[in-house]
């Protein structure tokens, strides 16, 4: 329940085992071959940072018996009542919390961790509805490491306990089952590869899903979207019928992507924290609704005057402590998008499916997904960034001697335009070509900031020799290109293959940006910007 753990890992560690326990909130667990209890612990707990306490622990794990669960009751241990729990939320008196029957003292804990007061979140209660909420820790180790810390019994309930605890994925819509799930609560999940160059516009159900917490239901008739300055006593609260009705609809075709796109790749390099998202963490789509603009000045505001230095969107999203899921940009920013940032209502002609937003989602063209907030229900303009943990402490790049042990969130800004990307789609890594003298490849290409794509090459010999792919025409202005460029080339395959070749593709956009040649040097502790030249090996058919 700790939202500086950021929710996606080593996943190669975690592979064999159920996805709903490789994650959960986004980017919050670390797996490393020799850690690998001890970090699931500091996620069960809501811990970040180092494992250093743990690790040297002098004290042995003692494991409970087969026969017991954790959290039933113990014999041999004093019984508490809720209100004595009560009373052990500060570290003068010990910090107590439960877990079904089981009364923990984790003071020592917090004492001796970097990122422990997280934690205190449930201090002097159950920690339960944070378990509920990110189901990784459900498994046989963790429990065992927090029997550790067991000191007595609790038999009385809380008459709201089982409201608490109950399921907040339970009204998660359906998901179409080609998407490919890296998470299961929250859920995220990714179409296949392959599908993505089968339709410019993404399909709805097959737009990729990047949830941080439970879908919230919105009643549409109910909605409301408060507009506000900080420092001013007025507001204005829109509804989804003013916003449809009292605005020009407006609309924009815009990728969104996400920052840990490709992250699977850098796990290869060395574990890190995050989904192990593929390559098709990203889509595109036409997006309609009120031009953001527009709406600020029906209230009162000219963004292009506005003495305030960013732009807060909070969405309808919410963890168990009424935390919301929040984004700012910067006000200059927002004033070179000011046309093309939309408040949108409508995805590919339809109403934003609830994965994506519905009623209501913020489209900011050219930016990274983590800003373009769901469940959009206010906007604040304000002298200082959003406080939310997603902007803070997470989605920003740092270099590759950069670890959790030295890391400093406040040294860098966020991301908010990412670098050039592409990326083959077909054929897909191990496939054997029909073909042994040359191969047909296609795939996407991008670029953050409106920067179009003016070259894409492509090497069936690992980048030895280099040819040109035909580029699909956007109908943007190269510089202003906010959708994806699809491409397609023919290339030779070399001619001393021996039975096998690695296919590459590399972008520029129109800054000439490139793509590196490698992980290894962009590689980060988030597993964030992952844009090296894509690698895919092929099989080739004896002649």
């Amino acid at each position: 329940f700790n939202r500086s753990l950021s929710t996606e890992s080593a996943q190669k560690t975690l592979s064999s085992k159920n996805n709903d326990q490789q994650h959960s909130n986004n980017e919050r667990e670390f797996d490393s071959t020799g850690y690998a209890v001890t970090t699931k612990l500091c996620f069960a707990l809501g811990i970040t940072g180092s494992v250093i306490w743990l690790l040297n622990r002098k004290r042995n794990i003692v494991h409970a018996a087969q026969s017991e669960s954790a959290g039933s009751l113990k014999k041999g241990l004093p019984t508490y009542s809720l209100e004595e729990v009560a009373k052990h939320n500060k570290k003068e008196n010990r910090i107590w919390v439960t877990y079904k029957n089981g009364v923990y003292d984790i003071t020592d804990y917090v004492s001796n961790h970097p990122g422990g007061s997280r934690i205190l979140l449930a201090a002097g209660s159950s920690i339960e509805p944070y378990w509920e909420m990110y189901a990784a820790h459900k498994q046989e180790e963790i429990y065992e490491m927090l029997e550790e810390l067991r000191i007595g019994n609790i038999t009385e309930k809380s008459k709201d306990e089982q409201k608490d605890s109950s399921d907040p994925y339970a009204n998660d819509p359906k998901r179409h089952v080609a998407l490919k799930p890296s998470s299961s609560k929250p859920f995220n999940a990714e179409p296949p590869l392959s599908l993505l160059r089968h339709s410019y516009l993404t399909p709805n159900d097959l737009f990729f899903v990047r949830n941080h917490l439970p879908v919230p239901v919105i009643d549409p008739k109910k909605y409301q979207l408060t507009v506000t300055k900080v420092g001013s006593t007025k507001q204005v609260n829109l509804s989804l019928e003013d916003l449809k009705r009292k605005f020009n609809k407006k609309s924009v075709v815009s990728i969104v992507q996400c920052a840990g796109n490709r992250r699977s790749e850098m796990v290869t390099i060395k574990p890190v924290k995050g989904l192990n998202w593929g390559a098709a963490a990203i889509s595109n789509a036409s997006w309609a609704g009120a031009c953001l603009d527009d709406v600020l000045k029906r209230t009162g505001i000219d963004i292009e005057t506005v003495d305030a230095k960013h732009i807060i969107f909070d969405g309808a999203d919410a963890d168990p402590t009424g935390h919301n899921y929040g984004a700012s940009i910067p006000i200059e920013m927002a004033r070179l998008l000011k046309k093309d940032i939309i408040l949108a209502y409508e995805m590919n002609g339809k109403d934003i499916p609830p994965d994506h937003g519905y009623p209501v989602r913020v489209i900011i063209p050219g930016v990274v997904g983590a800003r373009q907030v769901k469940w959009l229900n206010k906007i604040t303009l304000s002298d200082k960034e959003s406080t939310c943990h997603w902007q803070q402490k997470d989605y920003k790049g740092f270099h590759s001697s950069i670890d959790w042990h030295n890391v400093d969130f406040t040294s860098v800004p966020p991301i908010y335009e990412l670098p050039v990307q592409s990326v083959i789609c077909e054929p897909e890594a191990g496939s054997v070509l029909e073909d042994d003298e040359e191969v047909t490849i296609k795939g996407y290409a991008w670029s953050g900031g409106g920067r179009g794509i003016v070259r894409v090459d492509l090497s069936a010999d690992g980048g030895k020799t280099w040819h040109s792919a035909e580029l699909s025409p956007t109908e943007q202005p190269l510089y202003k290109t906010y959708a994806w460029t699809f491409w397609e080339g023919t290339i030779p395959l070399p001619k001393d293959h021996k039975g096998e070749v690695e296919i590459v593709c590399k972008a520029a956009d129109t800054a000439y940006n490139v793509q590196p040649d490698n992980v290894e040097g962009i590689w980060n502790l988030r597993g964030v910007l992952s844009n090296a030249w894509h690698r895919v090996p092929v099989k080739v058919p004896k002649s």
